[in-house]
């Protein structure tokens, strides 16, 4: 399906436009003229949604669509070079290189051949390949971070730290290296964050930093009124507003679900006896509980505990419902704004809290139904000499 769609996108594609007037790649014309500005003006003229504009007319000749940028200086650093290739050329350089890292990530968290089909047909992946967007490169620092944790703390902590790129998916980091007493890793991790901050200021010039923040108060007001679309966002508070509740009712209502996603994080990293897939896929998960703040193309994360808890499942059993929800999480990247649309109902929320129920039920605390599923997990194979299939 996936590859009939691309196929019929790439030949109905007229000027790098496609017949909905949008721009190949969709999302990645705004990495390419923040980094054409940048490179050719200064660091702070991308948070100036005029010029902005203008950069992307010169990626894409004709392009009437605008797409504003809320990225902190730390990412601009990251997407500078792009601008030096013509815009397709340097469309597919990125994907590539950032598809071909998280698959990797996702191939030592697995170690599974007879999964590859899966995760080449996970909607998530898809998605992300077709906006252009970074949710392979969060994913792939997020994912990694979690793989090293246990045995190599500092460059886990150093990947945590990058995550700076975005950093309200690096939220609920620093809760479980604390709830893991990993001094050592969150020591790395605010070192790395710091130094990236500093090295992007000054590069980029000390006025960029101060213009991120202003557009954060931007990004905030067009989530609260739908100009950024909560159909694309599996958030409560999208879902909330989705369904005409006023803005104060619906911050309540995403306050409470993360409230109790933490929670549950929380004592899921504490229990001893839990493994480090149960315990990074309950992560990876309340993240988008918690985040008021996110998009259909981010879910490409969804990869790592839906495979952990598949993993989990096929050695120590499944739970009544478990196999169900990881389908729904499965096609919730591809669902996720086609039913928000249509029946104006975001079921982002719904799977994401039904996928924290299973991974914190297997974890044992909450509901547990056996003593080996408690006790046991699947434990991701991070050494080097770990046998292909191991779980």
């Amino acid at each position: 399906m996936f590859g009939i769609a691309a196929l019929v996108y790439v030949l109905t594609m007229h000027d790098l436009m496609d017949l909905l007037g949008k721009p190949a790649g969709s999302d990645f014309i705004t990495f390419w003229a923040a980094s054409h500005l940048a490179l050719h003006g200064h660091g702070v003229d991308v948070y100036d949604y005029g010029l902005l504009h203008a950069a992307q007319q010169v990626a894409v000749p004709g392009v009437e669509s605008s797409y504003a940028w809320f990225y902190p200086p730390t990412f601009l650093l990251v997407i500078l070079p792009l601008s030096f290739l013509p815009y397709l050329a340097s469309f597919w350089v990125f994907v590539t290189a950032t598809m071909g890292a998280f698959l990797a990530t996702l191939g030592r968290a697995i170690r599974r051949w007879d999964a590859s089909w899966l995760v080449v047909a996970f909607p998530g992946l898809w998605l992300c390949l077709a906006q252009g967007q970074n949710g392979f490169l969060t994913a792939t620092l997020a994912g990694g971070a979690l793989l090293l944790l246990d045995r190599r703390p500092v460059p886990a902590g150093i990947l945590i730290g990058l995550l700076v790129i975005k950093p309200h998916l690096a939220v609920l980091f620093p809760l479980v290296l604390v709830a893991r007493r990993s001094w050592r890793a969150f020591a790395a991790a605010a070192v790395t964050a710091l130094g990236a901050l500093g090295l992007a200021t000054l590069v980029l010039g000390p006025d960029t930093p101060r213009a991120w923040v202003v557009s954060m108060d931007l990004a905030r007001s067009l989530v609260e009124v739908g100009e950024l679309p909560w159909t694309k966002m599996p958030a409560t508070f999208a879902a909330l507003r989705l369904l005409s509740l006023p803005v104060p009712w619906a911050y309540v209502g995403h306050a409470v679900v993360a409230l109790i996603a933490v929670l549950a994080l929380w004592r899921c990293w504490r229990r001893p006896g839990v493994s480090l897939g149960l315990r990074g896929a309950a992560l990876m998960v309340a993240t988008f509980l918690v985040n008021p703040y996110g998009f259909d193309y981010d879910l490409t994360w969804l990869a790592f505990p839906l495979a952990w808890v598949a993993l989990d499942g096929m050695k120590n059993g499944w739970g009544r419902g478990d196999r169900e929800w990881l389908v729904a999480g499965w096609l919730l990247p591809l669902m996720l704004a086609p039913l928000a649309q249509l029946a104006h109902l975001d079921v982002g929320p719904i799977v994401l809290a039904g996928l924290l129920w299973v991974i914190t039920r297997r974890a044992g605390v909450a509901m547990p139904w056996t003593r080996h599923a408690r006790t046991r997990g699947y434990e991701p194979p991070l050494r080097e000499d770990a046998q292909p299939g191991a779980g």
